[in-house]
Formats: C-alpha cells, sequence, structure tokens
C-alpha cells in the first residue's frame, strides 16, 4: 500500500479504485457552510456543492476550449499514457472529477494531468507562472463494486446537479457522453514523465 502526505494523508491500496477530485486555484467560495457534517463524505459532498453555487471563484473551465483540453488529457492518461483504466470522469466548470484503476502511483497521475493542463490552460488565458489547480487533491478508494457504482453515478449526475445539463448524456465533458477520439491535447512524454 502506497502511503504520502501533504496537508492530508493519502493511502493507495493495490489494486483498487480511486476517486480523485481536483478543483481550480481560488474556486472554493469565501464563507464555506459552517454546519457540522457527519461523516468525511459528507462533508466532500458539501463543499462539492459549494463549487457548483455562483460566485464561487474561477470557473475557466466553463470555456470549452479548455474542458476538451482537460477531457483529451484525462482519456489521453488512459489510452496514450497507460496511467490506469478510466471508469469514470467528468470536467465541471471549476473542478475535475476521476474514477480509476491506477496503473503507476496516484501522484504521478495528478502531477502528469495537473501540470500539463496548467501549462497549457494558463498560455490560453494569458496567465503564465500563476496557480491554476489547487496544489491539494483529493481522494477516496472504493473499497467494494457497491461503493464504486455509487461514486460512477455521483460523478456522471454532477453536471445535472449543478443544474448544468438537464440529463448526464448532454454534458459533452464527461464518460457519461459520446466521446470523439482523443488526439487533440495528447502531452508530449517528456513534459509529463
Amino acid at each position: 500500500m502506497l502511503e504520502y502526505h501533504r496537508r492530508l494523508p493519502h493511502l493507495q491500496p493495490d489494486p483498487v479504485y480511486i476517486f480523485l477530485t481536483w478543483r481550480l486555484f481560488g474556486s472554493l467560495p469565501v464563507s464555506p457552510s459552517t454546519s457540522p457534517c457527519r461523516t468525511a463524505g459528507h462533508a466532500f459532498v458539501a463543499i462539492d456543492q459549494a463549487l457548483h453555487r455562483p460566485g464561487s471563484g474561477a470557473r475557466w473551465l466553463s470555456d470549452p476550449h479548455l474542458a476538451d483540453l482537460v477531457s483529451d488529457t484525462i482519456r489521453s492518461g488512459e489510452s496514450h499514457r497507460h496511467w490506469y483504466e478510466l471508469d469514470a470522469w467528468v470536467v465541471m466548470p471549476n473542478h475535475v472529477h476521476l474514477l480509476i484503476l491506477p496503473q503507476v502511483p496516484v501522484p504521478v497521475v495528478t502531477r502528469g494531468l495537473k501540470s500539463w493542463t496548467a501549462r497549457q490552460a494558463n498560455q490560453v488565458l494569458g496567465r503564465e507562472g500563476q496557480p491554476f489547480w489547487q496544489g491539494e487533491s483529493y481522494d477516496h478508494w472504493a473499497r467494494n463494486p457497491k461503493e464504486r457504482d455509487r461514486i460512477r453515478r455521483y460523478i456522471e449526475e454532477n453536471p445535472v446537479q449543478a443544474g448544468l445539463a438537464t440529463s448526464l448524456e448532454l454534458w459533452p465533458w464527461s464518460s457519461a457522453a459520446p466521446q470523439p477520439q482523443v488526439g487533440r491535447a495528447v502531452p508530449p512524454a517528456h513534459l509529463i514523465s
């Protein structure tokens, strides 16, 4: 079992599906809810719902070009880099959710995906050298197939819950939508190895 620490402890048992979430830098509301949560899972959902509210900071991934960039990079992590088996994913206006079966340590996955997309997105936005993603990522391992199915539904229904689409198939930046071929934004190996 891989264990690593940043601000939060992270555990990666082998082999297990991992639910990953990361958000844009500065995307949480200034005054998050102060209501106590019964569990860490409830706290996660409360923060995720706060990200759906207007006024929750940067929403750069509302730009279809940037959402395509992140989506293509996520898919290339499976098809070109072979970092993971991709089960479910969604790109929201200010955050990303993935459900993967890692083939490499999770820090390799998050560093590769976040660093490549941050550089490319910052070039598009004309804000080079500034933080794009929040440094820390959230991870949770699916303990059984039932939990994995629940996480997959949560991920794919996220745009509907946020009021961005009327059905999950209509949000183009998700595993629930029909997918184009990967290839528009495949990062060169030397930049993300």
